[in-house]
């Protein structure tokens, strides 16, 4: 099972001019081969991104791609991600959602499809990531 970040499934849904052919393409292959999954953070910040009325999860799963829920393990790591970030001084350039996508992927799915490798490799150690490439 791979999970999917929100910053490629808006270069796929907006269709990006920069990104969003080799997301499409990552997303794709991974389609292909394993399960592909969002959480509760993607939909949120996708639904608030598209500006629309409409349930996004209707449009993903017509795309292939299902939901499943941050387990209470996910969450904890998360939170104690959080933490060491805002401990080495982060502050508002992070939000929680992007914690809970990174301990959703570590502990539930088999990898992280992201445009965001830098922060995702610093802070979830083992974290299988595909990063959309040309």
């Amino acid at each position: 099972m791979i999970a999917v970040d929100s910053s490629v499934l808006l270069d796929v849904l907006t269709a990006d001019a920069l990104c969003g052919d080799v997301s499409s393409a990552a997303l794709s292959d991974a389609l292909a081969s394993d399960d592909v999954v969002v959480c509760e953070a993607v939909v949120a910040e996708v639904q608030l991104m598209l500006e629309t009325s409409g349930n996004v999860m209707e449009t993903l799963n017509a795309m292939g791609i299902r939901f499943l829920a941050i387990n209470e393990q996910a969450a904890v790591r998360a939170g104690v991600m959080n933490r060491r970030f805002r401990d080495r001084g982060g502050r508002g350039e992070r939000v929680v959602a992007d914690f809970l996508i990174g301990g959703h992927a570590l502990l539930q799915c088999n990898g992280l499809i992201t445009r965001d490798a830098g922060f995702f490799r610093d802070y979830f150690k083992g974290l299988k990531l595909i990063v959309p490439k040309a």
